[in-house]
């Protein structure tokens, strides 16, 4: 069984800065994909990065620039900087982990952490 476990959702004001962490613990392939989504308020769930175990990444027109997805395989944990925040940015940001490779097959999502971004 594998966890995810997000923090660092909050309130913040246009342009600043926050941090997303998602610590992933069970039995997890090597080869896989984590990624950050979020679901805005009235809109469907939208993809905001991912990052292969190789380390590409692949990011949202409208946050490349501004967020910066990253990995660290040594302590199974995926983070999400997030600056120069704006309004439209504030969503229940979630995060993922998927992986196929022969008959091994995964998709696991954490919980949600709410960002508020308001002045």
């Amino acid at each position: 069984q594998v966890q995810l476990v997000v923090s660092g959702g909050g309130l913040v004001q246009p342009g600043d800065s926050l941090r997303l962490s998602c610590a992933a613990s069970g039995s997890i392939f090597s080869i896989n994909t984590m990624g950050w989504y979020r679901h805005p308020p009235g809109k469907e769930r939208e993809l905001v990065a991912t990052i292969t175990s190789a380390g590409d990444t692949n990011y949202a027109d409208s946050v490349k620039g501004r967020f910066t997805i990253s990995r660290d395989d040594a302590k199974n944990t995926l983070y999400l900087q997030m600056n120069s925040l704006k309004p439209e940015d504030a969503a229940v940001y979630y995060c993922n982990i998927y992986y196929k490779y022969g008959f091994l097959y995964g998709n696991y999502w954490g919980q949600g952490t709410q960002v508020t971004v308001s002045s």
